[in-house]
């Protein structure tokens, strides 16, 4: 199961992360961040000793979406050592996730 971002967890599962980190931004309203769900959640155990897999429901961590810029979702983020590497706006295959990886 990935791992639900807080501003009280970030610092600890982000910044301080040895790993690299997927975020994906989402919200239960939004249709393709629905749809990309289950893709995200196989892809944790995939991924496992490799990466990181982080969600943030933007309604409710509305402080960390707006230190993103988050503005539209589905969004991906991927962190290394505390600094954004890339991000993806939309819906994404998960070959699509792991290529961003």
């Amino acid at each position: 199961m990935s791992i639900k971002l807080t501003m009280l967890n970030f610092e600890k599962e982000v910044m301080q992360s040895e790993l690299p980190v997927l975020i994906d931004f989402s919200a239960d309203w939004c249709g393709p961040c629905r749809m990309m769900s289950p893709l995200i959640e196989e892809l944790v155990t995939d991924l496992e000793g490799t990466a990181k897999v982080c969600k943030v429901d933007v309604e409710v961590e509305k402080e960390l979406a707006r230190q993103f810029n988050v503005t539209s979702i589905p969004l991906l983020v991927v962190m290394e050592k505390g600094k954004v590497v890339k991000t993806s706006l939309g819906f994404q295959s998960k070959e699509q996730i792991r290529t961003l990886l």
